[in-house]
């Protein structure tokens, strides 16, 4: 029998965590489901979109020194990493991303029939929102 999995909730290293709450919050209307400690200061949080979950927990220890800058080298691995959210109404997505300030490119139909619409995020995460075209 194989194991009763409901869901999947992919966890994220961020640099500056109230950043990151902004950019998925206020930008993309996640919903902040739970977190370590009250406001955007925590290290650990756990967010909602719809049917997606994803958790942010900051690449640095509070008791560690955390450096001026994030690690070029951290950030542009991030780029192996991508989220990809069904979302039936890209155009819809593509128009939010815009009133929201996010330079993001039109949506375009991948050669395997998905529309996708590609964003990334404040720490070099790749993020799409597809729709079978």
């Amino acid at each position: 029998m194989a194991i009763d999995v409901r869901g999947v909730a992919p966890l994220l290293q961020v640099f500056d965590m109230p950043r990151a709450i902004a950019f998925y919050r206020d930008r993309l209307g996640f919903e902040l489901v739970n977190a370590s400690a009250p406001g955007d200061e925590c290290n650990w949080c756990m967010l909602r979109l719809g049917g997606a979950w994803l958790m942010l927990n900051t690449a640095y220890d509070p008791d560690d020194e955390r450096p001026a800058s994030p690690d070029p080298a951290r950030q542009a691995a991030h780029r192996d990493t991508g989220l990809f959210f069904e979302c039936p109404d890209v155009d819809a997505a593509f128009a939010h991303l815009r009133a929201q300030g996010i330079d993001v490119a039109p949506p375009k139909i991948a050669p395997y029939g998905m529309k996708q619409l590609y964003v990334v995020d404040p720490d070099g995460f790749e993020l799409c929102f597809q729709h079978h075209a």
